[in-house]
């Protein structure tokens, strides 16, 4: 007697329902969300300071600290370009660490203070710590424990507390006369476009996906015009608000625009932020912190995003050797 198969509705609307569960459960443990569906980023949990001040207990002291990071993680990638442009790499070291699909986090290619994982370093520095274990790391040597994981903060102290052991000490980030600017544009860029890509990533409603990526491309094309006017985001020199859009933009056409639905316009269709992009990926030493193929595996490699695993061949970006011309804007204006 021949066996009746499933209706192949039937076994597309079961197939739907399972993915469908599956994902909505994989979702909720890779990204928070609220009851909109719209992506919620928790915030970091150490926030101590080097500062040379007297008794403080971080001062800053060559070798002491090291910076842990993930080189296909954006947060993480914004301390190694000050790192580079302030001329540390003598200073502070670096260590890395790789996404692991197998162990659910970072692991290090080699145990570190005894661990073999972010969270067990975690541990070490809290023992009983329950909060994500996310790069980067300002890792202290000496007391062996955590001094600060919050990128913004990370890269104020890179900037100006190390100076006398720099190499490129009088390169400041982060001047007193455009700091009130400097943070207007870095909250506004934060929101919409460093965690924008992720809310519009990670949305698990299309109503959440819908509003992320209209305040996404709002934002860009903003900046695209701020740019048609001066160099860089506050005037003819590189700040910190400019290293923190680099790092997403460098990602963008590559993971971004595709994995993370960001789709409307890619960063070389830009009149303005393309050539910006280009601009800063060509100072000195800061491509030697940019890893195309990182990126590539960490985020497609990001199961309930690509479920499949396959790892796209492109793009080529050899395009951002290309001369750039930005500093024509600010000759033109002279």
């Amino acid at each position: 007697m021949k066996k009746k198969s499933l209706p192949p509705t039937l076994i597309i609307s079961l197939g739907k329902f399972v993915w469908t569960t599956m994902w909505k459960i994989m979702m909720s443990q890779l990204a928070p969300r609220n009851k909109s569906g719209e992506y919620l980023r928790p915030e970091s949990q150490f926030r101590n300071f080097i500062n040379s001040e007297v008794d403080r207990p971080y001062p800053p002291e060559k070798g002491r600290y090291k910076l842990i990071v993930g080189m296909s993680c954006p947060w993480a990638h914004r301390t190694l370009v000050v790192r580079t442009l302030k001329g540390l790499e003598e200073v502070i070291g670096v260590i890395q660490v790789s996404l692991s699909s197998d162990r659910g986090g970072w692991v290090f290619d080699r145990e570190e203070e005894g661990c073999s994982s972010l969270a067990e370093l975690y541990q070490l520095a809290l023992p009983g710590y329950r909060g994500r274990c996310t790069v980067p790391v300002l890792w202290d040597t000496k007391t062996k424990t955590i001094v600060n994981n919050e990128s913004a903060e990370i890269i104020v102290m890179l900037d100006s507390e190390f100076n006398s052991f720099a190499s490129n000490s009088s390169l400041d980030l982060y001047p007193e006369g455009l700091r009130e600017k400097i943070d207007l544009w870095n909250d506004k860029i934060y929101h919409s476009v460093n965690n924008g890509v992720y809310k519009c990533g990670f949305a698990q409603t299309q109503e959440a996906y819908n509003s992320a990526c209209k305040e996404l491309f709002a934002t860009l094309d903003e900046i695209d015009v701020a740019l048609s006017r001066s160099r860089y985001l506050c005037g003819d020199s590189l700040t910190l608000a400019d290293v923190r859009l680099f790092t997403t933009l460098f990602r963008f056409d590559i993971a971004y625009y595709g994995l993370f639905k960001c789709n409307l316009r890619r960063i070389a269709d830009y009149e303005n932020l393309g050539g910006y992009l280009r601009d800063i990926y060509q100072f000195s030493g800061v491509a030697d912190t940019c890893s195309l193929e990182d990126i590539k595996q960490e985020y497609y490699n990001l199961f309930p995003l690509n479920p499949g695993g396959i790892i796209p061949a492109g793009p080529d970006i050899t395009n951002l050797l290309v001369p750039h011309d930005r500093d024509k804007i600010s000759q033109d204006r002279s």
